[in-house]
């Protein structure tokens, strides 16, 4: 029996997520689960694809019927990596060339081929740090054992330090079990990363999208002013209280950058609230420096079309830095 299923386990998870989060937090994000399969209202949509079960089997066999699920089977397990470097002004000279490695959108269960490929390719990078923006299962409700297991098996593949935030298919249940992975949930928290006397901040927020849990301002309390920062959100949605809050970069997922996209990458929906060049790769907004992961795994079906899942290294530049003056 799952994680999920048994009334005695979740008494014990309660505990350690009140003892974790607060009870209010806790209480909170496990209440507003019990909603999980509204296919309308709640969220910053109003509409829910990823809960509507029937309109995944037949998106699946439109696929299959035309002959295009071989192909856009195949395309989801093609992982591509990407390097970003990230221009900032203040950033301390020990953090100059800092690299974050950004793995997003796992739906690790729906996507077991995307995760051996994933296990393949991460041992041979070099980044000082990773972090995993959200979205571990497949589905948006019900068991979860799977998932972590696949995530474990990931894990043990990363080095260094491993920072991640929840998206809306994951439950808060599996907090717990996922830090026991030496995985730290930011859950509206901040944590300082520090090379010798030099500090930066990055901080996590709870899902945005869908489960409305997130807390921008408490996230951003222990920042100092001129901090370099760095957020973590499920969604990009949050952008605008990202920037006002001050923080210098911004690292999503959740748009999957389309999956299914028309050629030239465009995307026939984000399912999110933002503008469309916010939906796959950097951007900006004010002096917010974005980034939009268009993620691993897959959502709905385990296909894509002219969006190959990705990974990404994020490398800090010194705005100040010699090598970037003509």
């Amino acid at each position: 029996m799952s994680h999920a299923s048994r009334p005695e386990v979740d008494r014990e998870i309660l505990e350690k997520l009140e003892l974790r989060l607060g009870k209010v937090h806790a209480r909170q994000r496990l209440g507003i689960e019990k909603d999980h399969e509204a296919i309308f209202g709640h969220g910053l949509n109003f509409f829910h694809p990823e809960n509507w079960y029937s309109l995944h089997s037949l998106f699946k066999a439109v696929l299959k019927g035309t002959g295009l699920y071989a192909r856009g089977h195949r395309n989801a397990q093609r992982i591509h990596l990407r390097n970003n470097p990230v221009l900032l002004e203040r950033l301390p000279s020990l953090f100059d060339g800092f690299s974050v490695l950004h793995i997003s959108d796992l739906h690790a269960d729906l996507s077991p081929e995307p995760m051996k490929r994933l296990a393949e390719v991460v041992p041979d990078l070099h980044y000082d740090l990773c972090v995993l923006t959200g979205d571990f299962r497949g589905q948006t409700f019900g068991p979860f054992d799977v998932a972590l297991e696949l995530l474990q098996n990931v894990r043990s593949h990363l080095k260094g330090p491993v920072y991640a935030v929840l998206g809306n298919h994951d439950s808060v249940r599996m907090v717990p079990a996922i830090e026991e992975m030496d995985i730290r949930m930011l859950m509206n928290e901040t944590v300082v990363i520090a090379r010798g006397d030099q500090e930066i901040y990055l901080s996590g927020v709870d899902d945005a999208h869908y489960y409305r849990a997130d807390n921008v301002h408490q996230a951003a309390g222990p920042i100092p002013s001129g901090g370099i920062s760095i957020l973590l959100s499920h969604t990009p949605e949050i952008y605008r209280q990202a920037a006002h809050a001050g923080f210098s970069l911004m690292l999503s997922g959740h748009t999957h950058g389309g999956q299914v996209c028309l050629p030239g990458s465009i995307p026939i929906t984000l399912d999110a609230k933002l503008p469309r060049s916010m939906g796959a790769g950097p951007w900006t907004y004010g002096t917010l420096i974005g980034y939009t992961s268009v993620g691993v795994g897959c959502s709905i079906a385990p296909v894509r079309f002219n969006c190959f899942p990705e990974i990404t290294i994020h490398r800090l530049i010194r705005a100040e830095s010699p090598a970037w003056y003509p």
